[in-house]
């Protein structure tokens, strides 16, 4: 089956600008010609594609059919360079699933070394991020899977070291004996979210068997490391976001020498390989770095 790239420019547009007016805009066309291309992608595909709300989101055929688009640009940008022929205007898009921490730490560094790229990136844990790839809604994910996909490369990049940290303030109120699990059991810890299984993997791997504590969900990078330092409660952190903040003692480690090292790997589409390529060498270059080996 072929598509009308008209038909499929209008649906990635429209779930780029979350409207039907922003894609418009976007394409030079009226809000009218959009709604139209829309119409007949759906009759052609007999399934709605765009949930219409404030933000327009994709229904799960949508959003198969909007990566296929980004695919397609992307395949077709890579043939371009490979002929020596000139490329469609305008950059391409890659959709990638990466982790939160990450994100914040050294994947950006990656990302800025390719050019002609639009990024559009699904944060999810990294022990969540293959599942995309799985459904079919990413080219490429960073991931803490080590088996690979089933259609993908994975390739090993490397450990983002993670550090249980607290303020002086909440160590002494929380752990003045010292951390035992006993005390662990009462102390608050913050959690990014129902996926972060980090503090409890560091709890068992350091202090053993241990009730569930309490917690505050804060699901931000950033504003988790601040809820340590305001003593709401003690929480996983990567090293290189708080090596300042231990070095001043405005953060202090749970246990001495107690980090916890979290694998990562790149995992990308076999099919989408050749036109991730540079990516793949940014990250793995970056990654090197970067990351504990």
């Amino acid at each position: 089956m072929q598509f009308d790239p008209d038909q499929l420019n209008a649906l990635t547009h429209i779930l780029r600008q979350g409207s039907f007016e922003g894609a418009a805009a976007d394409l030079s066309v009226t809000p009218s010609a959009i709604s139209q291309r829309i119409r007949a992608l759906e009759d052609r595909v007999g399934a709605v594609l765009i949930n219409r709300g404030t933000p327009c989101t994709a229904t799960p055929t949508g959003a198969r059919l909007a990566k296929h688009a980004e695919d397609v640009g992307l395949l077709e940008a890579q043939l371009a360079r490979d002929l020596g022929l000139e490329a469609a205007p305008g950059p391409v898009v890659m959709r990638i699933a990466v982790n939160a921490d990450s994100l914040a730490t050294w994947f950006m560094g990656a990302l800025a070394q390719v050019e002609d790229v639009l990024f559009d990136l699904v944060v999810d844990d990294e022990s969540y991020s293959a599942d995309w790839l799985r459904r079919g809604e990413v080219s490429a994910a960073v991931t803490a899977q080590g088996r690979p996909v089933p259609g993908c490369d994975s390739i090993p990049l490397g450990a983002l070291r993670y550090l249980a940290t607290a303020s002086p303030g909440f160590m002494a109120r929380w752990f003045p004996e010292g951390v035992s699990a006993a005390a662990m059991a009462r102390a608050p810890r913050v959690t990014f979210n129902a996926k972060d299984a980090l503090q409890r993997i560091w709890v068992a791997r350091h202090i053993g068997p241990c009730p569930s504590a309490p917690a505050h969900f804060v699901p931000s990078t950033h504003a988790f490391i601040d809820a340590a330092l305001h003593g709401f409660g003690w929480g996983m952190n990567p090293e290189a976001l708080v090596r300042d903040a231990v070095a001043e003692g405005r953060l202090v480690p749970l246990l001495p020498e107690a980090p916890l090292d979290v694998a990562l790997r790149w995992q990308v589409s076999r099919i989408m390989a050749a036109p991730l390529a540079p990516l793949t060498s940014a990250i793995r270059r970056v990654a090197a770095q970067q990351l504990v080996s």
